[in-house]
Parts: structure tokens; C-alpha cells; sequence
């Protein structure tokens, strides 16, 4: 069945639903303090997230089924609330916002959903999701005890818990949601405001349960949650986590792998040393709606491999001006198991569908008992059983120690165990999965940066296919951008204002131009004692470019950082103009509405005459945003406002320039990607969709270290890409551009001219499988047969290579095949002593022009053994490119 047959049969799936009112038949819903109870079954679900406003709809259908494939029961996201109200009253549920559309096609692909509208969100969005507008509401402080935010917050909550409802979407009307969030992390601020913090948070818990929406309530870090919300635990690790009442369940809402630090990463790959599992990396957002036993289960096994519970499954693009701060790169990839263009990220995505099954495996036994029993096999090697009085039984075998591998006995059988990992039994007796035994493959992508280093390679490793290079466009125009006041839309004012109360977050810029006047005293006082003029700024955020008299003098960023910029004037009059800018509103902490942006303290020259010169209080002309923002350059229908000029190749670049182009598509299904490492620091727009801001800065040169994941993690653990560009790649989503005559417009705010700016589709180019024949057998010759009262069946097969390439796309040549004794690791295989002859033939018959192939590790598939009396291993490295005919649609 083709993939764009299969997409319509969605929309129609989720179009008859719609008319029908449900998705599923109305179920009951809630919990005690072992489990959410779902029609009256204590149920484990392992949730994924997506951000839907960081996809487009287009992408949606795609990702939410490989979700699913992965093993995910409940789909979660935040609610964006400056993307919904931008202007107070003014709603948005439509394009990348469409809530209830996206809602809909999770429940039409059969999973639930977790709602979370805090409706302060964090992400590592803008402002942390909170409108701009609310700062301007009289006498507001956020996320307090409060009328004013309090009003405000209740409004929108409301508005969108009557939405739900208006839908059939939760779970007594059919619809998929199954639980709603309030806040988010407020127990981290509630102590810096006071009595106030918990007054605020008590009337929140009590609000939201007041809007009667019929499904449970959570806050997450909230130890003082009122006794109808259930406490949830966010952190690197919650194994010692207890809500404060036995009446609810043990909840991991957020299981953290990192942080992202500024622009100082982007992409921070993280490998392990060989046998050891891939991390994931950052703040992998990880939600198990569980019990108590579950969490038990994960507490064993995520002290030794780190993604466990579930995971923000896609991170994406925070397109247009939505990423955080200050200073967030436009990527959210995360090293999620889905990339930043909804690619399946191998080995990753493949070892956590792996462990999902094999934990999904183990429900039975896992929620018919009420804990588990502890049995130590050694001085460092435990193992967790959970059994029934009947025939339900899994156990998880565990071996702390980080050095070495341990061989214990467990009911008669003798297990061995790899250093820092953990075996789950889903029988009590065969071995289904190991965590640092990585069973899948490895995918190479043409753009970015992915990780291996899982076989026999204990150091990080860099893979990225090679590529021509494939310049977007050989034609350009220009328009300058004025620098300064460019029209009558300004207004004077004596003093310096904050950048926020002027520009309302409308714009990126704000210009402050103010004049003074330097004497022949002043200046023969300069040369006489060969003095430096300096410019002070007390303090800045997150940009400022410094012009006097029309030129540029230099810049400054940080976060409310100090700025000394040495200067020259000349007698008579002088323009000094300041250009502020701001890269992402702070998204996390206490009073964010105070926090503000722009200057503060005073700004003055030195070295007068008299003393210093002090501008803080002189009359400043404000000038909000640039000139082509203003006249909407960058969009398909332009007026002409402008009139471009064609671009000389050898040219010398200017600074505050835009660049205009038209280009062609790459052909095919593939997401498309745009190479901006030869540019400075701008914007970019494509057909006049907003792709973000982009920023050519390199992360520090020091920090990274051989990776070794034994052990407990932390966030700067496994570092890499030090010295490398924090982002270079952007996505342009194929469902924003045509096949040719498409427009480009980049604002370049340094001298860096357009000319080397490159496309290029991101696929899954290079794919390898290294599988020995005593490897477990596949997840899928588990089952769980209904007759069988929930007691888990294998029934034995050889261990297999599964190798698919992305849709679209079709295995179209085998780099290497062999079957024996091979070396190495991907890209870098080599024969051994054995080697069955047929290998290359076998592996061609079953997967040459496929998009995937099974081949089964057995002396059977391969005409007999090879080598008697040694273990066999089939190593294999194929090349993916896109296939002839296409059937998918564009993502």
C-alpha cells in the first residue's frame, strides 16, 4: 500500500470520526495509587512528544505513526499560548496551531493523548509560552498570586478545556485525551513568591479541576499538590520519587538527558563504548503514565540507560521567531529518535521501539503484583521478578558494575550480563532485550551530523554521507537596508525606554539614535592627553551593533552584560545610533515579566573634558524593526515597495542587506535542507513562510572527552561537537515549496555575501546491521495470546537483520556483505577468516530495489556453515537513494 493511499485513508479515517463524534467508544477513566485505570484495567502507557506548532501539518500524520511504530500509547504536548492569542481576543487555531486538528489525527492512529496547558510551558520556547501583550496588562505579576494574571491565565485555560470539549475529545465523549496539565514546574518558583506561591498555586489546582473537563489533572515538581491533582516527577531520575499521597500513581512527566546551553550546541551527539546503548541527549521530554511498579521497573533499568520511560519523539524546528532564550539556536532536534525533519534517528529510534516492546512484554506479570521481588545474584548484580500466583512472570536481570561483565545464575540458567546494563526476561526464562545490546540499524544520513560508535568503536564518531556541493542559486539581487531611522513612524523620548514596552515583541530590532555635540575644547583635549573615547552601556541583552556618525563601530552580546566599545567624534555634531536586539525571549525562571530586554543603567562617554558625558537621559528618536520587515519584502505577493538590483558575483558585502533569489527543489520526497554556514547572523524566509533566525557561532573548542556511559548520568556528560558550527543546517519543509521558481529572501546583518549558500535533500543514505547468530531472537516471535490469560509466548527464531531505507527511497547498492567472521564497524567493515561466498548474492536477491529486507542470521539462509564451531555474525553496509517512481506526498 503506498504511502499517499495511506495518508488518505487517514483523512478519511479521521473525517468519518469527526462526523461520528468519536474516535473511541466512551471509556472510564482513573487511578489509585498503583495505576490509571482504563476501563477498569490498570494500564502502562509510554508517552511520546511532539510539538505540534514545531511541525508542519503536513508532517503530523507521519510522525504521530512512527510514534506509534515505536512503541508509544499517548501522545503529549504543551499548549502554545502566545501562538493561539498573539493579540489579546484574537485566536489562532488554524496552520501549524490547528490544536484540534492535530488532536484528531492522533486519536485516528489509535492513541491516547496527555494535554498539557499549563499554561506556562518552558520548552525552550519564546517567553516560555506566555503572550507578550500580558506584560501590559495593569498591574500584572506572573504565575502569583495575582487578579490580574490570575484572569488572564483562567480565560485562556478555559478556552481551550471549552474547545476540547466542544470536540468530543476527551475521553467520556470518545476523544483520546486522558489527562491535562496545569502549570509547569512551579514548584521550582513557588518559594521566591512567598505565601503568595502557594496561594497561587492552590487556586490554579482548583480552578482547573473546576473546569469539570473529566479526566485527571497533574503538576509536574509540585510536592504540594492539593490531594485531587496527581504530583508528577520531572528529572534526570525519579526512582526515588513518591507523589505526597498513596492515593495516586507514580508519574514520570519529564525524564531530562541534558540541556542545551545557549547557541553553544546544537546537535550534541552522544555515543557509548562499545556494547553500551546510544544516550539520548539534552531534555529528551519522557512521559510514563504508570504505577508504582512500572516506575520500579524504570527505576532498574534507567540507572543504566537513560531513555527509557518514553521521549519527546520529535523535537523540530522552532520556525520564525518562536525560539527561546536568550540566544536558542532555530533547531529543537534534540537528538530526539525522530530528527528535526521526521526521519527515524538509527540505532536510536530502533533500540527504544526494542525496549518498548519488551517492556510492553512484561505487563502482565508487571501489573499483577503489587511489587516486586528482590533477589541478589551477586555483589553487584540483582535481579527484579514480578509473579503472579499464576503463570505470569518477568523478571530484570541488572549488573551495576560499570567495568565489567558479570555471568549469574537465575533460576538454574546462567545469564551474562554486559557492564552497566540490564537483561528483561518477559517469561521469566529467554532474554528479549538487553540495553547495551544494540539489535538495529545504523542510518548515515546526506546532511547533519548523526552517532554510532556502538559496535566495536569505543570513541565518538562523526557520520556524514559526502556530498557535492550544490550551490541554491548563481543569481541574487540586493536591497540595502537603511541603517537608522527610516521613516516618519518614529517618535522621540528623553531617556532610555526598555526594548519590550516599545517594540511588543513585534520585531527582533529596535533603533535608538540620539545627537550630541563635541566642542574644539573636547576634541584638543583628546589629542592633546591621547585619549580613547569609550561608549558604556551598564548593561545588555542579547545584541547590540554600535554606529556613530553612520559607521559602524562594533557589537556586543550576552546576557545583561556590561558594553565598553571605544569610539571616534569629531567636533560638531555626531549621531550616535544603537541597534538592540533581542534573540529569544528569556522562556524559564521567576518574574519573567520583569526580565525585560534592551539596556539597563546608564549609558555614557568618557574621557570629556568636563567628565563624562552621561546620554542616559538625553532625547533618544526610537525606530521600531527594519525597513523590509515593514514592507513585508520577503513575501510571494511584494508590491514593489523596493527595487531590487542584481548582485555582482565579486561584489564586496555590506552589512544589513537582503538577498533575493529564486530556486529549484531537489526531486523527490525528501526533506530539504539549507546550508547557511557561509553566512553571518539573519533571518530566512522561503515563498514567504518564516524558516527562523540563524546565527554562525561555534561552540567551545574545549569539553569534550571520550564518551564512556557507564555510570550515573549527567548533562555534560558525552559532549561533542566542540569547535563546530552550532547550527548550519535548516529545515525548509516540503510542504513550503514547489518544484522550481521558488523565492529565497535572507537578511544578512554582517559582510558575508549569499553566493555559497547550498540545498540539499536529508535522507537516509548509508544504512548497516551488525547481528551475530547468538543475538536475541526479534521482538515480533514474542507474542501475547489473548487465550493465554496474559502469560507471554516465544516461539524461537534465529535472530535477524532488518534494514529499511526512509519512504521514497530503495536500497540501490551493497558497499559490504558477510556472513562469518567480519571486522569492523560501519563505514569501516572488513572480512574476517570466515566468510560465506554467497553472502554478497543472498543479501542482493532479498534487498536490492526494496525499501526494506529481512534477512534471517542462520547457517540455513546462507547454504550451510561457513566456519563449524564458531559464532557467525552478518555485517552489512547498503547504500539508500531515492527510488524511480515516487508514491508518497510532500511532508
Amino acid at each position: 500500500m503506498g504511502l499517499k493511499f495511506q495518508r488518505l485513508l487517514l483523512v478519511l479515517i479521521v473525517q468519518l470520526a469527526a462526523v461520528s463524534g468519536e474516535f473511541f467508544k466512551p471509556f472510564n477513566l482513573s487511578y489509585d495509587g498503583r495505576a490509571m485505570i482504563i476501563d477498569g484495567k490498570r494500564r502502562m502507557l509510554i508517552s511520546g512528544g511532539i510539538h505540534y506548532p514545531r511541525a508542519t501539518p503536513e508532517m503530523w500524520p507521519d510522525l504521530i505513526s512512527k510514534s506509534k511504530e515505536g512503541g508509544v500509547d499517548v501522545i503529549e504536548t504543551y499548549v502554545f499560548w502566545n501562538g493561539h492569542e498573539p493579540v489579546r481576543g484574537q485566536y489562532v487555531f488554524e496552520g501549524r496551531y490547528d490544536l484540534v486538528k492535530f488532536v484528531k489525527q492522533v486519536a485516528a492512529n489509535g492513541l491516547y493523548f496527555f494535554l498539557r496547558i499549563g499554561p506556562y510551558v518552558c520548552a525552550e520556547w519564546n517567553f516560555g509560552g506566555f503572550p507578550v501583550w500580558l506584560r501590559d496588562v495593569p498591574g500584572i505579576e506572573f504565575r502569583t498570586d495575582n487578579a490580574p494574571f490570575k484572569d488572564e491565565m483562567e480565560r485562556f485555560v478555559k478556552k481551550i478545556v471549552d474547545l476540547m470539549r466542544e470536540e468530543s475529545l476527551f475521553s467520556w465523549q470518545g476523544g483520546p485525551i486522558i489527562m491535562l496539565q496545569i502549570e509547569n514546574e512551579y514548584g521550582n518558583m513557588e518559594s521566591f513568591y512567598g505565601s503568595k506561591g502557594k496561594d497561587y498555586m492552590i487556586w490554579a489546582a482548583k480552578m482547573a479541576v473546576g473546569l469539570d473537563a473529566g479526566v485527571p489533572w497533574v503538576m509536574c515538581k509540585q510536592v504540594d499538590a492539593p490531594e485531587n491533582i496527581i504530583d508528577t516527577c520531572n528529572g534526570y531520575y525519579c526512582d526515588g520519587f513518591k507523589p505526597n499521597s498513596n492515593n495516586k500513581p507514580i508519574i514520570w512527566t519529564e525524564e531530562w538527558d541534558g540541556w542545551a546551553r545557549d547557541y553553544k550546541l546544537s546537535s550534541c551527539i552522544l555515543v557509548g563504548a562499545t556494547e553500551f546503548p546510544i544516550a539520548l541527549h539534552k531534555t529528551l521530554r519522557l512521559q510514563l503514565l504508570a504505577f508504582s511498579n512500572v516506575v520500579e521497573v524504570f527505576r532498574i533499568i534507567t540507572w543504566y540507560v537513560k531513555y527509557i520511560i518514553s521521549v519527546q519523539y520529535f523535537g523540530g524546528t522552532n520556525f520564525g521567531r518562536s525560539a527561546g532564550g536568550p540566544t536558542y539556536i532555530t533547531s529543537y532536534d534534540y537528538d530526539a529518535p525522530l530528527d528535526e525533519y521526521g526521519l527515524l534517528r538509527q540505532p536510536k529510534w530502533g533500540h527504544l521501539k526494542d525496549l518498548h516492546a519488551a517492556i510492553k512484554l512484561c505487563e502482565p506479570a508487571l501489573v499483577a503484583v503489587s511489587s516486586p521481588k528482590y533477589i541478589k545474584l551477586g555483589s553487584k548484580q540483582e535481579a527484579h521478578i514480578y509473579q503472579d500466583k499464576g503463570q505470569k512472570c518477568s523478571a530484570f536481570l541488572a549488573n551495576i558494575d560499570e567495568h565489567n561483565s558479570a555471568t549469574v545464575v537465575f533460576q538454574k540458567q546462567a545469564y551474562t550480563l554486559p557492564p552497566w546494563s540490564v537483561s528483561i526476561l518477559p517469561d521469566c526464562k529467554n532474554v528479549a532485550y538487553n540495553t547495551a545490546k544494540i539489535g538495529v540499524q545504523t542510518s548515515i544520513k546526506t546532511v547533519g551530523v548523526d552517532s554510532v560508535a556502538y559496535l566495536n568503536e569505543p570513541l565518538p564518531m562523526k557520520l556524514m554521507a559526502p556530498y557535492e556541493v550544490e550551490y541554491i542559486s548563481k543569481t541574487w539581487e540586493t536591497v540595502k537596508e537603511p541603517i537608522g531611522i527610516w521613516s516618519a513612524r518614529n517618535f522621540t523620548y528623553q531617556g532610555i525606554l526598555e526594548h519590550l514596552n516599545v517594540t511588543k515583541d513585534q520585531s527582533d530590532y529596535l533603533w535608538y539614535l540620539t545627537r550630541i555635540y563635541v566642542s574644539n575644547e573636547d576634541v584638543k583635549f583628546w589629542e592633546d592627553n591621547q585619549l580613547i573615547l569609550v561608549l558604556t552601556i551598564d548593561s545588555m541583552r542579547d545584541l547590540v551593533y554600535i554606529f556613530v556618525n553612520g559607521q559602524f563601530t562594533g557589537s556586543a552580546r550576552g546576557k545583561w552584560v556590561t558594553v565598553t566599545q571605544p569610539i571616534d567624534l569629531k567636533e560638531g555634531y555626531n549621531d550616535i545610533l544603537l541597534l538592540s536586539q533581542t534573540v529569544g525571549l528569556q522562556n524559564y525562571g521567576a518574574f519573567l515579566e520583569k526580565d525585560g530586554a534592551g539596556f539597563r543603567g546608564q549609558i555614557k562617554l568618557s574621557e570629556f573634558k568636563n567628565g563624562d558625558l552621561v546620554l542616559t537621559e538625553s532625547n533618544w528618536t526610537y525606530q521600531v524593526g527594519l525597513k523590509g520587515e515593514y514592507f513585508k519584502i520577503y513575501a510571494i505577493n511584494e508590491k514593489g515597495t523596493v527595487e531590487w538590483s542584481e548582485l555582482p558575483r565579486d561584489a564586496t558585502a555590506t552589512r544589513f542587506s537582503w538577498y533575493k533569489t529564486y530556486f529549484d527543489v531537489p526531486g523527490g520526497v525528501d526533506p530539504i535542507a539549507i546550508d547557511l554556514s557561509s553566512m553571518g547572523k539573519g533571518q530566512v524566509w522561503v515563498n514567504g513562510h518564516h524558516i527562523g533566525r540563524y546565527w554562525t557561532l561555534y561552540a567551545p573548542k574545549d569539553g569534550c572527552q571520550t564518551c564512556d556511559y557507564r555510570g550515573a548520568y549527567d548533562s555534560n556528560k558525552c559532549l561533542t561537537n566542540c569547535g563546530e558550527p552550532t547550527q548550519s543546517w535548516y529545515h525548509i519543509p516540503r510542504s513550503w515549496v514547489q518544484a522550481s521558481n521558488n523565492l529565497l529572501i535572507i537578511f544578512e546583518e554582517t559582510e558575508k555575501n549569499p553566493f555559497e549558500i547550498s540545498i540539499k535533500s536529508h535522507y537516509t543514505e548509508t544504512i548497516c546491521r551488525k547481528v551475530s547468530e547468538d543475538h536475541f531472537p526479534p521482538l515480533h516471535a514474542w507474542s501475547l495470546p489473548e487465550t493465554l490469560n496474559g502469560t507471554v509466548v516465544l516461539n524461537h527464531l534465529a535472530p535477524e537483520v532488518y534494514l529499511h531505507c526512509d519512504a521514497g527511497n530503495s536500497i540501490s547498492s551493497i558497499k559490504f556483505a558477510s556472513y562469518g567472521t567480519p571486522q569492523g564497524s560501519c563505514q569501516n567493515f572488513s572480512r574476517g577468516d570466515c566468510h560465506a561466498p554467497n553472502s554478497y548474492s543472498v543479501l542482493s536477491q532479498a534487498c536490492l530495489g526494496r525499501q526494506n529486507c529481512t534477512i534471517s542470521v542462520s547457517n540455513d539462509a546462507f547454504g550451510g556453515d561457513p566456519c563449524h564451531g564458531v559464532v557467525k555474525t552478518l555485517s552489512v553496509e547498503m547504500k539508500c537513494s531515492p527510488s524511480p517512481i515516487v508514491t508518497s506526498s510532500l511532508m
